[in-house]
């Protein structure tokens, strides 16, 4: 749940359900970033995964890029079928769904690599939201030798295998793209980890109570 208070009085405002807040503003944010990092042209989309984050992230990614070919890939065939069925998709093998895509979503409980650096386009963008345990990878240390932009310095650091156990470089928080502190490294191949942070959830959950307060 999220319970939301008032910052000057402590006075109670909402009781929510986290579940879903969680799951759209994990999207949201690589959405944001998609849209500072990916190549404007960008047209093929490639979700690994194809759960509840890989419909949140089509969903929120097909509002800041136009793609005209989305390819979806899961460990289960069945349902990448399904996933394809239910959603315009493409399902297909894990190298042929990131071969020459311009975004790829990484969103499994992948212990081990399940994405090789090798098959990156130049300029792909990745976004790594899955793996959220300090010993789990969905990527390979080539793949993370790209340009690195993480939600958190500090909780990448204690809660991202991908990032611990390749040892690679930051190149920024992804809020210091957002304040213009530092330049998106547009046309490199981008990575943006994700781990989650609690101010998306309060900003997520404001939006609601505000939009709740405006509809009474």
């Amino acid at each position: 749940m999220i319970l939301l208070f008032r910052p000057d009085t402590g006075e109670p405002l909402a009781v929510m359900d986290a579940r879903l807040i969680t799951e759209m503003r994990t999207a949201a944010v690589s959405a944001a970033a998609t849209r500072r990092l990916a190549a404007p042209d960008s047209r093929v989309l490639a979700l690994l995964g194809s759960g509840v984050q890989a419909r949140a992230h089509l969903q929120a990614l097909m509002l800041v890029r136009h793609f005209a070919e989305v390819r979806v890939w899961s460990r289960t065939a069945e349902h990448a079928e399904r996933f394809a069925e239910q959603h315009n998709a493409k399902a297909m093998s894990v190298e042929a769904a990131v071969r020459d895509a311009d975004v790829v979503v990484t969103a499994t409980n992948a212990l081990q690599p399940i994405l090789e650096g090798a098959w990156l386009k130049p300029g792909a963008h990745v976004n790594a939201v899955g793996a959220p345990r300090p010993d789990w990878r969905e990527l390979d240390d080539r793949a993370m030798a790209n340009t690195l932009v993480v939600d958190s310095r500090e909780a990448v650091l204690k809660e991202s295998g991908d990032v611990i156990l390749s040892k690679a470089k930051i190149y920024a928080e992804i809020g210091e793209i957002f304040a213009g502190v530092k330049e998106a490294p547009l046309p490199a191949t981008t990575v943006f980890k994700s781990v989650g942070i609690a101010v998306e959830d309060i900003a997520a959950a404001k939006l609601v109570y505000d939009e709740a307060c405006v509809e009474r």
